[in-house]
């Protein structure tokens, strides 16, 4: 009930009480509520109401409220926060006494007094008593316990006058006992098991004002936290991602935290800690993330700790690799140093190579000695290969090579030992002379193996050509190498010069002779060694010839016999070491040969003259056949083998025509078995094609059986007749068809079906176009089918009215009747549609 409907009820019986009261004649004042001692809690509103009890109420003037010290009680200012206590008026005659809140302080007497007739003086006087209802101070609804210890359920009341408590669990009453004790301010509850959880009920209650109140408070038994113990340390590898879970157990379930020098690792870089089932991730491990960690658990009832280590295994990093420079046959000695946890062991390889140096002296070359030593405070691992009597072959690249449990890494860029050795001509003392001829200039290169570098000078006649000025004699420096430019304007130029080299470790000397460069003698000799009707093949010995001057051809000159000058003789050259072959030749016809070297010189003398005739026209000579076989045991036939089952792709060269041309090739192919390295012919299972010849001399055969044998007869052909057979066993491969042919037939098959398709496409592309036009604008082939059927219609309802007209019953409803009819069957139609 708020402020208001208390003053409305209030206003009510005052009023119900003042109709009581006009009875009375004696005038006085009346308080309502008419108890004299009104009893009242704190913190409760209160309105009494003060009116007079006489004949003519016109008469009472200075009506007001007092209180206990006398002072008059001031009206509400409107527009301003009502006090707590302050008066109001009802009507001229009624003044209100409001206490917005009762308090101890305002316990006592309040007069109400007015002037009656400017004569008599009247004053009525209540009682207000307070007293404090029961309030719970400090009592929760959810209390927590924890297990194993002393705990007070909290309960505090106050009440005025005091209330007196007493305790339920469950709806029983709690009495004092070693388990149970009731205090003051609670219930104790000794050693406080799991057991104790449960409904707690706090009763209260004031003897003296009936007051009753209850608190129903839930406790529930908490366990502090316990770690499960961790392994005393971890490993994590640098770079990688690692994880190590803590589990803890308690009630509530406690939330975990990892602390690594009181900082929260969940906060860190990189690092991800899950509070609920206590993992913490590292994605990307550093060296740094080694150290002591503790893994914290809480809850409500407590902490727990637990620590571990975490040792990070530190990749190897190598950051120091020394080039170095060594004389030839001093003492190498290569270091390379590496960084990493555990510390790395170093060792060296030579570039290109996977075998590495063992530590020590080396059992393959007692020169070679690998040293590692191990330092644990810095991290550093050192490796260091020594060469003693170092020899050129030691020069080169070496891969420094370190390793640990984290892994390896190779030194990058690689060492290089680099041996300086004095100038050698070792790689020039096989090279030829060098020709020159009709005064061409010619290059006598001359380059000297040697670290550093050699210098070059050149002596002709032990004379320093640079000192010489001779116009004839040019030097070209490029580097380490020095060209010598000689001119032989005269026949003394022909000499040896001396190419000299000097470094820091030596001086070495090479002799360079330049000759004159003649043309070859003629040539040896020149056999025929096959003779057809058109074509001859030579055998030729050439002439001995200088080094550095090599034959670089050979030229045939050739006319038929009856013919005495060369004049008009034909040519033919071939470069060495190929097939000597004169062809083009007529049949039966005496041929004059003569041959002649080439050089870089020129054309040599010609030979002696040899005569060689041609045979008659004959047939072809035997085609040779270039599919290659597949490796067979002595004795045994060789067979082609064919990648396809069902076919076999035949090649050959095409053989001399013997004067008439080949116009095609006869294959004969039979199917047949090899039994005991014997060939048995199937009979009458034989295929004979006929291949024209025209510029390749290939041929397919298809339609052959998976994994069978075949004897291949191969016959060129020419107006004169067939050649020699040539034969090839053959066999074709297992299983199915190659995958050529399958996809060929799925392509067809695909091909096939894409074509039905689009035609069946098109059709019902064309009759939804017609369906259209027929239900837009009435044309098209589907409207013409619906015209002659409306037109068969139209022809019948005619009959019938002719049958109507002639049988005389020309009612104009019939008439009527007939033409509806005949537009519903073309409504009915045209909706069908």
């Amino acid at each position: 009930m708020n402020l208001n409907q208390f003053i409305f009820l209030f206003t009510t019986i005052n009023l119900f009480s003042i109709f009581e009261c006009q009875m009375s004649k004696e005038p006085r004042l009346e308080i309502l509520p008419n108890q004299s001692v009104q009893r009242r809690p704190v913190n409760k509103p209160l309105v009494l109401t003060c009116s007079p009890n006489v004949e003519q109420k016109e008469l009472i003037t200075d009506l007001k409220w007092k209180d206990s010290y006398n002072n008059t009680i001031n009206p509400k200012q409107y527009g301003s926060q009502p006090p707590i206590i302050y008066t109001e008026s009802l009507n001229v005659n009624q003044l209100m006494l409001v206490i917005t809140s009762l308090s101890e302080s305002l316990a006592g007497y309040f007069y109400c007094s007015a002037s009656y007739a400017n004569s008599e003086y009247l004053e009525e006087k209540v009682k207000i008593e307070t007293f404090v209802g029961i309030t719970f101070r400090d009592a929760p609804d959810y209390q927590n316990p924890t297990l194993n210890t002393d705990y007070v359920v909290k309960c505090i009341v106050t009440a005025s006058p005091p209330a007196s408590i007493d305790w339920m669990r469950n709806g029983d009453a709690i009495k004092s006992s070693e388990k149970f004790i009731i205090k003051h301010d609670g219930l104790l509850i000794k050693n406080v098991q799991e057991s104790d959880d449960g409904i707690y009920t706090c009763r209260a209650a004031v003897i003296q004002t009936g007051e009753l109140a209850e608190r129903a408070i839930r406790l529930d038994v908490q366990i502090k936290p316990t770690v499960e113990p961790l392994e005393y340390r971890y490993e994590a590898v640098e770079g990688e991602e690692f994880s190590v879970k803590c589990v803890a157990t308690g009630k509530p379930p406690p939330l975990i935290q990892w602390i690594k020098d009181q900082k929260d690792m969940s906060l860190a870089d990189r690092f991800s800690v899950v509070p609920h089932n206590g993992q913490m991730s590292i994605s990307r491990v550093d060296e740094f993330d080694r150290g002591v960690y503790k893994c914290i658990a809480k809850n409500n009832a407590g902490i727990a700790e637990e620590e571990t280590r975490i040792d990070v295994v530190v990749k190897p990093k190598i950051f120091q690799l020394i080039n170095i420079t060594v004389p030839l046959h001093g003492e190498s000695t290569l270091v390379c140093k590496s960084r990493g946890w555990p510390v790395p062991t170093v060792t060296f390889r030579r570039y290109g190579s996977m075998d590495e140096f063992r530590q020590g002296s080396q059992d393959d070359d007692g020169r070679i000695t690998l040293e590692q030593t191990i330092d644990n405070e810095i991290w550093e691992g050192t490796g260091t290969l020594y060469i003693t009597d170092t020899l050129r072959s030691d020069d080169g690249l070496y891969q420094c090579v370190a390793r640990n449990k984290g892994g390896e890494t190779f030194g990058l860029p690689h060492g290089h030992i680099a041996v300086e050795y004095p100038p050698n001509f070792d790689h020039m003392k096989d090279l030829p002379p060098v020709f020159s001829w009709e005064e061409r200039e010619a290059n006598l290169s001359c380059m000297a193996m040697a670290f550093p570098n050699a210098t070059i000078e050149w002596r002709w006649n032990e004379r320093l050509v640079r000192e010489m000025h001779d116009k004839f004699l040019r030097i070209v420096e490029d580097g380490p190498r020095s060209d010598l430019m000689v001119t032989p304007a005269d026949r003394r130029y022909y000499s040896n010069y001396k190419c000299i080299a000097v470094n820091k470790l030596g001086r070495e000397e090479h002799i360079m002779e330049l000759r004159e460069g003649r043309l070859p003698p003629p040539v040896a000799q020149a056999k025929p060694i096959d003779v057809t009707a058109t074509t001859i093949t030579f055998e030729i010995i050439g002439p001995a010839y200088e080094p550095g001057l090599p034959i670089k051809s050979y030229t045939a000159q050739y006319k038929e016999e009856r013919s005495l000058d060369w004049t008009y003789a034909l040519n033919r050259t071939w470069t060495p070491d190929t097939p000597y072959v004169v062809e083009n030749l007529r049949p039966q016809t005496m041929y004059t040969f003569r041959f002649s070297a080439r050089n870089d010189v020129g054309l040599g003398q010609w030979s002696a003259i040899r005569v060689q005739g041609t045979p008659s026209r004959s047939v072809p000579q035997s085609p040779k056949i270039l599919n290659q076989f597949t490796h067979q045991e002595e004795g045994e036939i060789p067979i082609a083998t064919s990648i396809y089952a069902d076919k076999f792709e035949m090649t050959w060269s095409r053989p001399p025509d013997n004067g008439e041309p080949i116009d095609f090739y006869s294959i004969k192919y039979c199917p047949g078995s090899k039994i005991n390295n014997v060939w048995n012919e199937i009979g009458n299972m034989c295929n004979e094609i006929n291949y024209i010849a025209y510029t390749f001399s290939n041929q397919v055969l298809k339609d052959l059986t998976p994994d069978s044998y075949y004897q291949i007869e191969l016959r060129a052909h020419n107006a004169i007749g067939f050649s020699l057979p040539t034969h090839i066993y053959m066999r074709t491969a297992k299983g199915e068809l190659k995958r050529e042919q399958a996809v060929e037939e799925r392509i067809a098959i695909s091909s096939f079906t894409i074509i039905t398709i689009s035609i069946v496409g098109i059709i019902l592309l064309v009759i939804l176009i017609d369906l259209l036009c027929c239900v837009t604008n009435n044309v098209g082939i589907i409207a013409l089918i619906f015209q002659r059927k409306s037109h068969v219609g139209a022809t019948r309802l005619e009959r019938d009215e002719r049958r109507v007209l002639t049988n005389g019953r020309t009612e104009k409803r019939e008439l009527i009747n007939l033409n509806q009819r005949h537009n519903d069957e073309i409504i009915g139609k045209h909706s069908a549609v």
